[in-house]
């Protein structure tokens, strides 16, 4: 089923978004997680798509897997960064066999180590030509990542929006954001968002505040803000990370607990393929 479809008929509910193994192990803990996190019945489950995709054949791999045990509706991500239109009407090919229906269109990062990456020079220069591409090619819905506080990109938020009514107005039919600690930066992005009669649903994507440093990695590479006063008070439980993930995992449970009280029903999360962490969260807001 096209998950805009879901997203009409189920109200409330959950999205887990899972990253390929790359080991035995990795595979095992997937299993593990996808064993763990079914049985909340989420709205969907994704699957990430590496870097110049360079994960492409396991990010496939793990799809089957999600296929072979779940009868959960599975949305693989694709990115622009390395895709030729052969390759990608292949995918979508093997994808549609399979009875996949949704799919994910990013830009995606620059390869790592790669200063100065050149987007222009690639077959797919930004989501907006991905998310065409795709609706071309017929029988898939898609998805697509728009950015609370604006793609690290974008030089105003005026332009961020700008932007993401191109991907809206070329065929996409949901959203997800970027990871966000400070809620006030998602109802904003709402606003901004009707502002422009754009008129799709926009999940919340959750990221588990476990561990401030690698958290703050991230941040700083994408735009995202942590509040200072929990980041203050993670960094001064450096030294006691257990303690430090509880106060991460409490802080996320608030997050979600205040999006659900100004209703916003249906939350995505970014798994890390750690299931005893969402199983916390989850377990605590609904």
């Amino acid at each position: 089923m096209k998950i805009k479809e879901i997203l009409k008929i189920r109200k409330q509910g959950i999205s887990f978004e899972f990253f390929p193994p790359k080991t035995e192990a990795g595979k095992k803990a997937l299993q593990n997680t996808i064993t763990a996190l079914k049985k909340y019945n989420p709205l969907y489950v994704s699957m990430t798509y590496g870097a110049g995709g360079a994960t492409q054949e396991k990010t496939k791999e793990a799809v089957d897997m999600l296929l072979a045990e779940t009868e959960l509706e599975v949305m693989p991500h694709l990115t622009c960064i390395g895709a030729q239109p052969e390759a990608i009407k292949s995918i979508l090919a093997d994808y549609k066999e399979k009875g996949i229906e949704n799919i994910m269109a990013l830009r995606g990062d620059p390869p790592i180590g790669v200063e100065k990456f050149d987007f222009s020079a690639q077959d797919f220069s930004y989501a907006v030509d991905l998310v065409k591409n795709i609706k071309q090619a017929g029988h898939f819905g898609v998805g697509v990542a728009v950015y609370p506080e604006g793609h690290i990109e974008s030089p105003s938020l005026e332009k961020d929006i700008e932007y993401t009514k191109y991907k809206i107005d070329a065929g996409a039919d949901f959203a997800v954001t970027q990871m966000f600690f400070d809620n006030t930066y998602y109802y904003e992005l709402l606003d901004r968002m009707k502002s422009r009669a754009i008129d799709i649903p926009v999940l919340p994507g959750i990221l588990p505040l476990l561990d401030v440093s690698k958290v703050r990695q991230f941040a700083d590479i994408c735009r995202a803000t942590i509040p200072s006063h929990i980041e203050e008070r993670m960094e001064a439980l450096r030294n006691n990370p257990e303690e430090m993930e509880k106060v991460g995992i409490d802080f996320t449970i608030k997050q979600c607990r205040d999006l659900i009280k100004n209703g916003i029903k249906q939350l995505h999360f970014f798994t890390l393929n750690k299931p005893a962490v969402i199983q916390t969260i989850v377990e605590a807001i609904f």
